[in-house]
């Protein structure tokens, strides 16, 4: 039954060769690009910030680099657990996105976007998290679109970052602050010149 609604979404999705050449640029970008995001987002709230909420700001690296530690670990031990080929190893529908043909689901583009998203919501502010889940859904959208992910590829990186979330939350109560004041006196040792100029936060 899943998998039958698998395909009828894929197929509703999928560009074809009559889709406008615009579009299939514009997925191209949101597929390959956007996840940018979030590695460039991390560094300005760690490096960069009002002074008074610097220290939340680098709590908050802190939480999401340990969910998409447990997500990605999740990912892939479901990917070896549950292997599934994607569209165009099955010969279904178009591809647009040249891709490896390895495991599909879930999707580590889905897993990262949406567990960085998540995480925006549960730890930062609503508004931050909403528009960073509007990004995550573009990204999912594009890669199906584009024919090298299933639908519910995306639905399990959802799930997967729910995981990671969850399982950061518990582990922040156990060690957080530590880990947090030893992360920040390293960053103060490597980085004192350019915290001296005055180039980034201390």
């Amino acid at each position: 039954m899943l998998e039958n609604l698998n395909y009828q979404l894929f197929n509703l999705i999928n560009a074809t060769p009559a889709s406008p050449e615009w579009m299939i640029d514009f997925a191209t970008f949101l597929a390959k690009d956007l996840i940018g995001i979030v590695p460039a987002l991390a560094t300005i709230l760690w490096l960069w910030g009002p002074r008074s909420q610097v220290k939340a700001q680098r709590k908050l690296v802190i939480k999401v680099a340990m969910a998409l530690g447990v997500s990605v670990l999740v990912s892939y031990i479901l990917g070896h657990a549950f292997p599934h080929d994607r569209p165009f190893v099955d010969h279904v529908g178009y591809t647009f996105l040249h891709h490896a043909p390895d495991d599909s689901f879930p999707s580590d583009h889905g897993t990262v976007i949406f567990t960085f998203a998540l995480a925006f919501l549960f730890w930062h502010r609503l508004w931050s998290g909403s528009v960073l889940m509007v990004v995550a859904v573009a990204i999912a959208w594009s890669r199906v679109y584009l024919g090298v992910h299933w639908p519910l590829d995306m639905v399990g990186g959802f799930l997967v970052g729910l995981i990671g979330c969850v399982s950061a939350a518990i582990l922040w109560s156990l060690f957080g602050e530590a880990l947090y004041r030893t992360l920040s006196s390293l960053y103060r040792a490597i980085f004192a010149i350019p915290i001296r100029k005055g180039w980034i936060r201390d």
